[in-house]
């Protein structure tokens, strides 16, 4: 994509999700994350109303008399966008590949972070860490950060979310607002999951086409792995092969949804062929 055709289509997405966090995300955003990153302050003497659970058992006893935390809200929050790059996201049947709609919801909830004067940073992977962008604040860096998410071409087509996620830990000492946009078509990251979301805010996004689910039958066919470049002749006549495969998608997404339950992490789905800003606004006003 040459100079001119990019910056034409960073400002489309710039128009267009500028606008939806501006008037739709930017209060939502606000209350759902707002508040919830506290620090300790000092302890005081216990007043009536105050919440029981915030007494220093402590200092109450050394004293013989009850004293309670004090926190303070951090003002500052940082999110971190986790986004696959690899080579399944290239997939589409309707209007827009699936990295096309990660990249729209990617640059919404970057300018829902801006306009709450937070850091955004950026972290692209496939079956490792393909780009890291530490986490600023500010206009400029939201737009390179859509120009990357743009035309970045990754140097693997597989994934392995558990590299992600592990880099993430790494890098990121203070808790964070993270979300993890991918397919999910990958397996073997509950233990790392667990461990990242007891120290992040950690949500996933799983962005899908609904014709993955199921292969048609459509006699002998052509296919190409989007993540080996492997190439074969399939028998899409075979009923036993349709079901092979179908069983395997369905048992992809069980995972994603019971690995990010059991883990404390929120998950969301959005197909390519609908609004994904009804999706969005409803997470952020169920978890507000």
């Amino acid at each position: 994509m040459d100079t001119k055709a990019l910056l034409k289509k960073v400002r489309k997405i710039e128009i267009k999700t500028r606008r939806l966090s501006d008037h739709i995300f930017g209060g939502e955003y606000h209350s759902t994350f707002k508040g919830r990153g506290m620090t300790f302050s000092e302890v005081r003497q216990y007043q009536y109303g105050d919440d029981v659970r915030a007494i220093d058992w402590n200092v109450t006893a050394r004293y013989n008399e009850p004293f309670v935390k004090v926190f303070e809200e951090e003002r500052e929050l940082t999110m971190m966008l986790l986004v696959d790059v690899s080579g399944s996201e290239f997939f589409g049947t309707v209007e827009q590949f699936k990295r096309e709609v990660l990249t729209e919801i990617s640059a919404t909830l970057a300018f829902s972070a801006l306009q709450n004067n937070d850091k955004v940073g950026l972290i692209l992977f496939s079956d490792e860490v393909e780009l890291f962008i530490p986490p600023k604040k500010g206009k400029s860096h939201v737009l390179r950060i859509i120009r990357e998410l743009l035309e970045f071409e990754p140097k693997s087509h597989k994934t392995d979310l558990s590299e992600a996620l592990k880099y993430l830990s790494n890098v990121m000492k203070k808790k964070a607002i993270v979300f993890v946009l991918s397919d999910f078509m990958a397996a073997d990251y509950e233990h790392t999951l667990r461990i990242t979301g007891k120290k992040h805010d950690l949500t996933g996004i799983r962005v899908y086409d609904p014709v993955e689910a199921e292969i048609p039958n459509l006699g002998l066919v052509r296919m190409q792995d989007a993540e080996t470049g492997q190439m074969r002749m399939v028998n899409t006549q075979s009923r036993a092969l349709r079901q092979r495969y179908a069983d395997h998608y369905r048992e992809r997404i069980r995972y994603y949804h019971e690995t990010f339950k059991r883990a404390g992490c929120g998950s969301l789905d959005c197909r390519v062929d609908e609004s994904y800003v009804k999706k969005l606004l409803g997470f952020f006003k169920q978890r507000a």
